[in-house]
């Protein structure tokens, strides 16, 4: 009778052993197919890169195999596990090592291993992720989980046709086309602004097709776009457009420092590409998915606007009042108030008040029902404020003081003290948000059947989302200094 309890465990932990072998042999095959192309493109020897590849490879098929459910999962996890080994050993022990701890040198040895970044995260982290991904997609699917084909195509479909109309009509008035930054100098701007709509196009179906489970809101899925938009740099204007071109592949940081506007552009369009993505995946559910009147809300949308409006300004307020100092002490207040006027800290402070408060109420719009917990807030707050020091002292701020947004590396350096701010900014933002929406949800959770509604909506354990937050945090402080 005992034997008989104990054949189904003995089979699963046969199928998990199994299934462990088979991942990890994937994982260390397309490790070393990455490890020897990242050795080609940097001119490295083979055995290292084949070293370095295998195992990055079959450590991450044995810890991260779970997590990558999808194809866009196993790709974010990819993408920061390769970020994390290259700050950890190339940027971070092995300049400890020769230089010291308190060495002025370790910022010029981590410029030194840039093109080492971008070969992990191209070479390995990405193929490593995808593959792995895909694999466990082409298992059965939970319910919760189900993909639409159709949704997909569509929706990111749609959100690359308007996200690429606004980009282009913004790009287009001074002949900049950052998405093709290394591929459009030896075009027309006729020719340019076409391939770049088209370009934005397909970088709109692919993310639909990637990041459907993963995306739950406006703010995450704005997020999501960054994050993608940022990949999409490193893997074309630093790698795909160059080969297009026949020009020598060159990873270096002055490369890339030459790139820096492009990547700045990327950034905005992955914004615009996020809430477009976001605006047009949530009519298609409610038309073709939440159709079942049980489901509906307590209260309607305006009044839901409303309270997210009024949450998100208290929020907005309180983070430009405890970001005030820093922004005082870097001068950004002087410079908000207007540029080269006579207006004292006290106008500045105001006018820096005021615009935190409308950002609050963005906050609001795109982050409801995004946090469940303090550090998943704090979390999107910062993301939400490196969004914001990109968006508004990087170029809206200048456009509207200047005429003239100006995104080179020595901006960017100039403006990093304020970034600080900003980081500030965004997590005091979540953090009082969350307290309000959090009042308002232990009175929804009293009704039984709106309780196993705001559950639903909980984003679950083992998500992408911290994988997000750490590169796309990491990658947005730490590209402006790298390069700058």
């Amino acid at each position: 009778m005992s034997v008989t309890q104990t054949i189904p465990a003995i089979d699963a932990e046969t199928k998990m052993h199994r299934f462990v072998r088979t991942e990890s042999v994937i994982g260390l095959t397309v490790g070393l197919a990455g490890g020897a192309v990242e050795s080609a493109a940097l001119g490295a020897p083979l055995t290292h890169g084949l070293i370095v590849g295998g195992l990055f490879g079959l450590i991450f098929a044995i810890f991260f195999q779970r997590r990558a459910g999808t194809a866009g999962a196993g790709l974010i996890w990819g993408l920061a596990s390769a970020f994390l080994i290259w700050l950890v050993f190339p940027a971070g022990l092995g300049s400890l090592y020769s230089r010291g701890f308190h060495s002025m040198a370790a910022l010029g040895d981590a410029r030194d291993q840039f093109p080492l970044l971008v070969g992990y995260l191209v070479c390995l982290g990405m193929p490593v992720g995808l593959v792995l991904g895909i694999r466990n997609g082409m298992r059965p699917a939970r319910v919760e989980s189900h993909f639409n084909w159709t949704r997909a195509v569509v929706a990111g479909g749609l959100a690359g046709v308007l996200g690429g109309t606004i980009f282009d009509r913004w790009m287009s008035a001074g002949e900049f086309f950052p998405l093709l930054s290394g591929l459009s100098a030896t075009l027309s701007p006729g020719r340019s602004l076409v391939l770049q709509f088209l370009f934005a196009v397909m970088m709109g179906v692919i993310f639909g097709t990637l990041f459907q489970r993963d995306v739950r809101g406006y703010g995450s899925c704005m997020g999501w776009g960054v994050g993608y938009a940022i990949l999409w740099w490193f893997l074309g204007p630093m790698t795909l457009f160059p080969l297009a071109s026949r020009t020598p592949l060159d990873w270096s940081s002055d490369v890339g420092s030459a790139m820096f506007g492009s990547l700045v552009g990327h950034i905005l369009y992955g914004l615009i590409l996020g809430v477009t993505y976001a605006t047009i995946d949530r009519v298609w559910v409610r038309l073709f998915i939440q159709s079942d009147p049980l489901n509906r809300e307590p209260h309607g949308p305006g009044l839901r606007v409303l309270q997210s409006l009024g949450w998100g300004a208290v929020a907005g307020f309180a983070g430009g009042l405890v970001s005030s100092p820093i922004m005082l002490k870097t001068g950004v207040l002087t410079r908000v108030a207007g540029l080269d006027t006579s207006f004292s800290n006290w106008h500045g402070l105001l006018v820096h008040l005021l615009v935190s408060t409308a950002i609050g109420m963005t906050f609001g719009l795109l982050f409801r029902n995004e946090s469940t917990n303090l550090s998943a807030g704090v979390a999107w707050g910062w993301l939400f404020g490196l969004i914001w020091w990109y968006l508004g002292p990087m170029t809206l701020l200048p456009l509207m003081l200047t005429g003239v947004c100006d995104w080179s590396t020595d901006a960017a350096s100039a403006l990093l003290p304020s970034l600080i701010g900003h980081l500030v900014f965004g997590a005091v933002t979540a953090c009082v948000f969350l307290v309000l929406e959090s009042r308002y949800l232990r009175w929804l959770l009293l009704n039984p059947r709106i309780a196993m509604r705001e559950k639903r909506r909980v984003r679950p354990l083992g998500t992408p989302a911290p994988a997000l937050w750490f590169l796309v945090l990491g990658l947005g402080v730490l590209l402006p200094i790298l390069l700058g």
